[in-house]
């Protein structure tokens, strides 16, 4: 089996690589790991590999917050040092430090 590893981490603050959002990381899936229609709802030519980690992000834009899956391809490092208002990343990880959030601060 094909060993995965992922190159951002639970807590990171990341942006996408396309779009206009950027979010927290609070899980990882090692491949692709959801519906078969979330899937094939993506445009063919952009369709990423299935076969590299794939991040669950607490995501905002300029209009709203959400919840994004979003392929390790599409990502990049936020630099920025910005919080993410998303609102349940308080609950989930409690303030920023250092650019990044620790998941440990809640895990109590």
């Amino acid at each position: 089996m094909l060993e995965v590893s992922a190159k951002f981490s639970i807590g990171q603050v990341v942006r996408h690589r396309k779009h206009p959002f950027r979010g927290v990381v609070f899980d990882i899936d090692p491949t692709f790991s959801n519906t078969n229609e979330w899937w094939e709802s993506i445009p063919k030519d952009h369709r990423p590999s299935k076969d590299q980690p794939f991040y669950h992000l607490l995501a905002e834009n300029d209009e709203s917050y959400y919840v994004a899956y979003v392929s390790e391809q599409n990502l990049l490092v936020d630099d920025s040092g910005e919080p993410i208002d998303h609102p349940e990343v308080e609950e989930m990880f409690g303030e920023m430090l250092n650019g990044r959030y620790n998941v440990s601060a809640r895990m109590n």
